[in-house]
């Protein structure tokens, strides 16, 4: 092949054939434009064939054809578009390549603003970026919105345990990014790498810089596995396993599944976590499937958690003790994690007793560890970060400290709510309402009431629904006599077994706000 780099980013070439993908792939390109029409001469392959063969072989493909000796404004604006979106480096190819080289400088003179501006660029297409992009996107269907994320697949996180504790498989939890981004936004494939707020500009890993009107800030947090020696080189082997990873929550299962009798370990790192009882929940529910199969009395059950409570809101407290005593769980409150030998079956903990700090070494047989988390790196040292590392919001209206065309939600903002997919699919509308607000110029209009629920599944079939909001304010969506989100309930089974999931497809995702209206600002505050 005769392929002509222009820029790092951009390389032409003669038309491409599908037997010339290994050899694209081996060049580092990622993605491929055609620039030519269908059916231009004779013998010609189609576009469809080639965007194939480039899927077969990883590439991502987009067809802007352009008619030789015709290219105008808007052929450079398609241009423009499609090199915003794909990965870099792209082959874009025509003929002879001519025609590529010539839409392309075009599309670069319009201007930075043409070719990279949207009026709302969200970062992150997790939970919480999608969910807030469709919110927008309900509203605004005509706002020009881009999704930056670099993965090519969405996990729903929340069904992990469910698939730890042998409910759920593994695939009903993951789908293609693409088939979940809204039709009428625009999605990057690529990461964020820095931010310059003051020229409203965003910087990728590739290089390339996105504008915008108004920034929606979502990338999630940062599983930090390297934070406890030993951990990332154990996870997988020796009975060594964690419910925070797809990969790692099925051999969950066949660990509890497998288990006869002997030590099994439960962790949780301090706050900020990913929903606070998730280590919990692993655990409860391989307590009860070793009760129901008459081995948990020749189980030694242990729960080391680095806070200082069971659960961080009251209220719910008892109803865990309960299964605490039920399952004969040695309780060990203010106890940390601080390595992990997988060969040897040891775990090292740093107590605290009062005014005491010491460190206990524990065999196990099998592990369930939860991993410190934190903001993403390229957030915690960007100028949006707040001390915290997470970004730095104000907690009703979820717009920045210092910038007012900024926002953030999910887990990467530092509000004082619990880090669940009930938080971020209420903040979605809110800051959907108030992104909308300063693209207009105007103030925001929507309050988040810091709601988060935490159903924690303390055996097969019952759940403690626990619902709140700042302040550990009990915020229950259900009136007590249907649901008492104190007691364990199968209600609420239910609800998180086979309505939860429907809900965050085809809802949350989706801009369906039930359940998930957002309250006005209070005009007093």
């Amino acid at each position: 092949m005769n392929i002509k780099a222009l820029t790092p980013a951009l390389s032409v070439s003669p038309q491409v054939h599908p037997a010339d993908m290994a050899e694209i792939v081996a060049s580092g390109l990622r993605s491929i434009i055609c620039n030519r029409p269908n059916g231009e001469e004779t013998g010609q392959p189609a576009a469809a064939e080639i965007a194939a063969a480039a899927k077969a072989h990883g590439l991502d493909f987009a067809h802007v054809p352009v008619v030789s000796g015709q290219v105008g404004a808007g052929d450079a604006a398609a241009m423009a578009r499609a090199l915003a979106a794909l990965p870099a480096p792209v082959l874009a190819y025509c003929r002879s390549g001519a025609r590529s080289a010539e839409v392309a400088q075009l599309a670069a003179t319009l201007g930075e603003g043409a070719i990279t501006r949207y009026e709302i660029v969200v970062i992150g297409g997790g939970s919480a970026g999608i969910a807030a992009a469709a919110s927008i996107l309900r509203r605004r269907p005509d706002v020009s919105l881009a999704i930056v994320e670099p993965s090519e697949t969405h996990y729903y996180q929340p069904g992990f345990t469910m698939v730890g504790g042998g409910i759920f498989n593994a695939e009903a939890t993951r789908r293609s990014v693409e088939e979940l981004v809204p039709a009428q936004a625009v999605w990057i494939r690529g990461a964020a790498a820095s931010f310059e707020p003051g020229a409203n500009q965003v910087t990728l890993a590739d290089g390339r810089v996105l504008a915008y009107g108004v920034l929606v800030v979502s990338p999630g947090l940062k599983l930090d596995w390297d934070a406890i020696p030993g951990l990332a080189a154990a996870l997988g082997a020796n009975g060594v396993t964690s419910n925070y990873r797809y990969d790692l929550a099925p051999y969950t299962d066949r660990l509890v599944r497998r288990f006869r009798g002997g030590r099994a370990l439960f962790t949780q790192p301090g706050m900020p976590i990913k929903c606070a009882g998730a280590p919990q929940k692993a655990m409860y529910l391989a307590c009860h499937r070793w009760e129901s199969e008459g081995v948990l009395g020749g189980a030694e059950v242990q729960f080391h958690t680095a806070t200082p409570t069971l659960f961080g809101v009251a209220d719910y407290v008892p109803a865990l003790e309960s299964y605490i005593a039920r399952y004969g769980i040695d309780l060990h409150l203010e106890s940390r994690l601080v390595s992990i030998d997988g060969t040897t079956k040891t775990a090292l903990f740093e107590q605290r007793r009062g005014d005491i700090v010491c460190r206990v070494e524990e065999r196990f047989d099998m592990i369930h560890v939860v991993p410190p988390q934190v903001a993403p790196d390229f957030i915690a040292s960007s100028p949006l970060a707040a001390p915290s590392g997470f970004v730095a919001v104000d907690e009703m209206t979820l717009r920045h400290e210092d910038y007012a065309n900024i926002f953030a939600l999910g887990d990467v903002a530092a509000t004082t709510n619990a880090k669940t997919a009930a938080a971020a699919r209420k903040q979605a509308p809110v800051v959907a309402l108030n992104a909308l607000a300063a693209l207009d110029g105007a103030a925001p209009v929507a309050a988040y009431t810091g709601y988060g629920s935490c159903p924690l599944t303390v055996e097969a079939g019952r759940i403690v629904l626990a619902e709140f909001g700042y302040g550990g304010k009990l915020m229950p969506t259900f009136p007590k006599w249907l649901i008492d989100g104190t007691r364990p309930s199968r209600l609420s089974w239910l609800l998180k077994e086979r309505l939860l999931p429907p809900l965050y497809w085809h809802a949350m995702l989706q801009g369906r706000e039930w359940l998930a209206a957002p309250a006005a600002i209070d005009p007093q505050r």
